[in-house]
């Protein structure tokens, strides 16, 4: 893992908030019910792209609701701009990325209890 600068971190942690704060603000409706979560942001060191880890629930509708994501990018990039206006010079390009620590943790569970 490379190191990441504290600028970048602390411009992930933003961007991981304010993404989640622009999730939450849409409802469960606008992602066909599922429960979106944004668990991470990693930010490329020229802070120009935002990599987003999300996790739905239930993961059988990861696909429908990661392509309802990819074809909001646009907007939540440009929701995202207005609240990072002040602290970015460029809001960076937002590249979603299915988390799926939480399947991992659930298979796990799943091995555990046999």
């Amino acid at each position: 893992m490379e190191n990441e600068s504290t600028r970048q971190l602390k411009v992930a942690k933003q961007i991981q908030r304010d993404l989640a704060e622009i999730i939450r603000s849409k409802g469960m409706a606008t992602f066909d019910g599922a429960m979106v979560t944004v668990s991470g942001v990693r930010m490329s060191p020229d802070l120009s792209l935002a990599k987003v880890y999300v996790s739905i629930f239930p993961s059988e509708k990861v696909k429908g609701v990661m392509e309802i994501i990819e074809n909001a990018n646009k907007q939540l990039r440009g929701e995202l701009g207005h609240l990072v206006a002040k602290q970015l010079r460029i809001v960076p390009e937002l590249a979603f990325f299915v988390d799926d620590s939480l399947d991992y943790v659930e298979h796990i569970d799943e091995l555990l209890k046999k």
